[in-house]
């Protein structure tokens, strides 16, 4: 597939905007501490990627980072996997996120944070400081100390942000998981870790209820061997204990007024352990370091998102998702962070937008099915909230529809920028995403992010320009995985990434690369739709179905290749109440005819209550499709990995006959 013609530009920043940005400051710092003169993005991407060292070293001069011990070089040899960067070098990421510095003074704000229930708090980075100082020396009571494992059974709460800030000043390892996890869940993913410590909350709150999980803290601290202690955050604020836990509370008095100090440890020691959506088998541990993060979060926050001392910095995310990590990162840049926990749906969509308003949010991140359903509910935002002080909305999770990129111009603000961004656990940031000195076009992506040699490749290994082909890194990124846990000798790491294409990073999406720069993500390249030699990705069907109103969500499988040698087109529909499918399936039918093809019209369209979907949103398309192609369905997802287990039985219904 090939694009013809440019699509309606969307918004394009004033030269007052761009040279007011933090990008123009570093072109400008290269152009008179490195004698280069790199004019536009275009130039400054292209550079980034030819001279790796070159970028890395300059990035971490300008940002400043503070190496304990300086590195011989900027990066030892320029393969994947096993690049090495920075060696010799020590430093701590905590540290980075706690200095004082621009933004940072004691007094100036440091977190904000709002439950769905009403409990809020501000904390100054003063009082940040001081209680990660306390933790860390409750840490150090209870043995914990460099290379250990903290765990979490937290929320996305100023008691989590403190723990983990803590572990990672003492050099041990962070892990953490939603409390709405089950309990074979956290286990499949904390077992492997054995942490020292775990810290879990008493309960959280979601929907308007509260949910009480001190039982699943029991059993899981249960099962992890070698644990040493638990310590239990009064979250619901009512007194509950656990026996043999320590309290949080009590924990940190102890300790109150202890020192803050940071262990420096090399650039790739073990930061945190994140982990993959473990469907088809135990979670992968995917260990980043303190270095790598360091790095990476400040090119993406500080330059790209342009965020700095007085900015407020918003994402909706769970611990459980990367993108927690990434918030937290806006510390690192001297930002104001903004924390909410809760439902974004409770009492309705608008609560989000409201916090934006309250809170005056520069850069409000959330994800693309949140945007699909504002824009369903007809939300306008702008209207109700004044969200004049918003620049950014930043859309991640799946690709954002046309229709979202017209949803937010229009309903959120025409100077807003759209950043739809595009990335992974794997790498814990996104390689593909928007820029303050670079155009917004409807339905892409506005750049490839610097330093991330991102390009499309054919079957065989050659670059394609301005085609679909498989999204695939060249050249290496200091954010790429140290290593995965329990992987001695490095054969599921090679396995997951390069076992496609030797010495490249194979991401596994597909991806047009037009000749603007832009890109267009089409969906997971192992969940391809094959009709007739019309290889297309899940994403355009996704764009062209839910538009619909009447439809809530849907799931589209070809079982072209999965058992079947002419297999079926399905689509598994899930409408909203009172719809029947005979009222949409002839208009559903007449626009994938016209706005895909003839041949990806589905053979069937099946209605189901619910889409299952990973602990992290995202939809089971691959375990679906073996399931229907006569797999057993214990050994093709994990039950225990599903935001919601019971959805996936209508379609082992459907596999062994009950659904035809």
């Amino acid at each position: 597939m090939t694009s013809s013609t440019a699509p309606e530009l969307l918004w394009q920043p004033s030269p007052a905007r761009v040279g007011g940005s933090r990008m123009a400051a570093f072109r400008e710092w290269l152009r008179t501490e490195r004698n280069r003169d790199l004019s536009d993005y275009r130039t400054l991407w292209e550079w980034s990627v030819a001279d790796l060292e070159g970028f890395w070293g300059a990035l971490a001069d300008f940002f400043d980072v503070d190496f304990r011990d300086r590195p011989r070089r900027v990066l030892a040899d320029e393969v994947m996997p096993g690049a090495q960067w920075f060696p010799g070098a020590t430093l701590n990421y905590a540290e980075h996120a706690l200095r004082e510095g621009a933004g940072k003074a004691d007094a100036d704000l440091a977190v904000i944070f709002a439950r769905e229930d009403g409990r809020t708090e501000e904390i100054s980075y003063g009082e940040l400081r001081a209680r990660v100082a306390a933790a860390r020396a409750g840490l150090v009571e209870l043995g914990v100390g460099r290379g250990d494992r903290v765990a979490a059974l937290a929320p996305n709460s100023p008691e989590t942000l403190v723990a983990f800030l803590a572990a990672a000043s003492l050099g041990a390892t962070w892990s953490s998981c939603s409390p709405d996890f089950g309990v074979r869940a956290v286990a499949d993913r904390f077992v492997q870790i054995e942490p020292k410590v775990l810290i879990a909350v008493d309960g959280y709150v979601y929907g308007g209820r509260s949910f009480d999980v001190r039982s699943t803290v029991d059993e899981l601290r249960g099962t992890i061997p070698g644990l040493a202690a638990t310590v239990l955050v009064d979250y619901l604020g009512n007194g509950a204990e656990l026996d043999g836990a320590v309290r949080w509370d009590d924990l940190l008095a102890r300790h109150e007024g202890a020192g803050l100090a940071f262990e420096a440890v090399p650039f790739d020691h073990p930061l945190w352990v994140l982990y993959s959506s473990g469907t088809t088998g135990l979670p992968k541990g995917i260990v980043h370091g303190h270095g790598g993060m360091v790095l990476e979060h400040l090119k993406v926050i500080g330059l790209h998102c342009d965020l700095g001392p007085g900015d407020r910095f918003f994402w909706f995310t769970t611990t459980g998702w990367m993108m927690w990590n990434f918030l937290v990162g806006g510390l690192l840049a001297g930002t104001t962070i903004v924390l909410f926990d809760g439902s974004p749906g409770h009492p309705g969509l608008h609560v989000l937008w409201e916090l934006a308003e309250r809170y005056r949010i520069n850069y409000f991140g959330t994800s693309a099915p949140y945007i699909q359903s504002c824009l369903k509910r007809e939300l306008r935002p702008k209207d109700d909230y004044d969200l004049s002080a918003l620049r950014a909305v930043g859309s991640t999770g799946a690709p954002l529809t046309t229709d979202g990129f017209r949803w937010i111009a229009d309903a959120v603000g025409e100077d807003v920028q759209i950043a739809s961004v595009s990335g992974g656990t794997d790498l814990c940031t996104a390689f593909v995403g928007a820029a303050p000195d670079v155009p917004v076009w409807l339905g892409e992506i506005s750049c490839r992010m610097l330093g991330a040699a991102v390009a499309a490749y054919d079957e065989n290994g050659r670059e394609l320009h301005d085609e679909v082909g498989e999204l695939v890194i060249t050249k290496p990124m200091p954010t790429m995985p140290v290593f995965f846990w329990n992987d001695p000798d490095g054969s599921r790491l090679r396995d997951a990434y390069f076992d496609t294409f030797p010495g490249v990073w194979r991401h596994g999406d597909w991806v047009r690369i037009t000749d603007r720069g832009t890109l267009v993500i089409y969906g997971r390249s192992d969940s391809t739709l094959n009709r007739g030699g019309i290889r297309m990705g899940t994403a355009e069907f996704y764009r062209v179905v839910e538009g619909f109103d009447e439809v809530v969500d849907s799931l589209v499988i070809d079982t072209s290749g999965a058992g079947e040698t002419d297999g079926e087109l399905l689509c598994f529909l899930v409408l909203a109440e009172g719809v029947e499918l005979a009222d949409v399936q002839p208009a559903l039918k007449d626009a994938l005819r016209s706005q895909l093809s003839p041949r990806h019209v589905p053979n069937r369209f099946i209605v189901v209550d619910e889409v299952p979907r990973t602990l992290n949103g995202k939809k089971l398309e691959v375990p679906v499709k073996k399931i229907l192609a006569g797999a057993d369905p214990d050994r093709a997802v994990s039950r225990d990995a599903l935001q919601n287990p019971a959805a996936l039985t209508p379609f082992v219904q459907f596999s062994k006959g009950a659904g035809s």
